[in-house]
């Protein structure tokens, strides 16, 4: 079992680095603490995925002239990706990769990754899962921009290459609105395509997480950022560390409470509790013997058993005291005729 519990647990480091190599590996040492299950990265090579004519999704870079320009500057060399994946190893948290090219796919096998993630972006891309599903390995594949029947001919054809295929509803909006969230699509998901499913989040919230968890996600994909001030496209839509730390508890919580169903027919540990708790008949004013007793002449006191069981209440009206009872007292059997 892994450390969240049976949610494979994926921090999302993206591009949250900037370029620097420290950084990227301080969110994995920084992550390792936080036990979380896979640190991912991405690899974006801009010669084989873009080009100058690529806009920007968002215009953040103040030191970048076009989308191509910040993807060089995001990339790291094939030896600079090996020290990552060995820091990982290290610290016994699994590196993983988005790719976005074909060549960047060559890249992740020789640092020797176990799995891939695809992002919404590439699930038409054809030639791309092709190159992916010659590795054999298990896919994750994140719903995002696309249709049910996009999905439909990225899933099956994965499964028609015997590739362990996963599915993430994502929504591709940064930060992502309650409204948007597609907390239904989890359930829809698991019954189409009989596969696990997680959720990929971008709302910033730790709530969120745990939330899609309950209803159902056994992968659970958020973006990580050291600073909510921190530079960069994502993070609007990320979790700072101490958010990473909250969401995990919570995730162990929630999946302890799934894991181990109540019993409700089963209820002999709270039978001290329920001697403390519930109550017992008595007479709430002095009552002469042979007082008719009527509703109005009835409470409900602590402990139990110590007059007669208040649900039998109804068996009382109507009865004949046999005794004085003074005001208070518990009302027992022999109290009455």
């Amino acid at each position: 079992m892994n450390k969240s519990q049976s949610v494979f647990t994926i921090a999302e480091v993206a591009q949250a680095h900037e370029g620097s190599l420290g950084m990227a590996h301080a969110y994995i040492d920084a992550l390792a603490k936080r036990n979380v299950d896979a640190v991912k990265f991405q690899i974006h090579l801009a010669y084989a995925e873009s080009s100058i004519y690529e806009p920007f999704r968002k215009k953040f870079s103040y030191q970048d002239k076009t989308r191509y320009d910040y993807w060089e500057r995001m990339s790291f060399s094939l030896d600079q990706w090996l020290e990552l994946k060995q820091h990982c190893d290290e610290s016994e948290i699994e590196f993983m990769v988005s790719v976005f090219s074909n060549t960047a796919v060559d890249w992740a096998e020789k640092i020797g990754v176990k799995r891939y993630k695809i992002g919404s972006g590439e699930v038409n891309n054809m030639l791309l899962l092709e190159r992916i599903s010659q590795t054999k390995k298990p896919v994750i594949l994140s719903s995002g921009m696309s249709s049910l029947e996009e999905l439909d001919q990225a899933v099956h054809f994965l499964k028609s290459k015997n590739i362990d295929v996963s599915l993430l509803q994502c929504t591709t909006s940064y930060p992502t609105r309650p409204e948007q969230y597609g907390f239904n699509l989890i359930s829809q998901f698991k019954e189409r395509y009989g596969i696990k499913v997680g959720f990929s989040d971008h709302s910033a919230k730790v709530s969120t997480g745990i939330a899609a968890v309950a209803l159902g996600a056994d992968i659970l994909e958020f973006h990580v950022a050291f600073s909510e001030e921190q530079f960069g496209p994502d993070t609007s839509s990320s979790l700072i560390l101490n958010q990473v730390e909250e969401l995990m508890n919570g995730i162990r919580d929630v999946k302890s409470a799934i894991e181990n169903p109540v019993n409700k027919n089963d209820i002999d540990e709270f039978e001290g509790l329920k001697s403390i708790f519930e109550k017992s008949l008595a007479v709430n004013k002095d009552l002469s013997r042979g007082h008719i007793l009527g509703f109005k002449d009835l409470e409900a006191k602590k402990p139990k058993n110590k007059g007669i069981d208040p649900k039998r209440y109804n068996e009382i009206i109507g009865k004949k005291l046999k005794t004085d009872k003074k005001a208070w007292s518990f009302l027992n059997e022999d109290d009455i005729e």
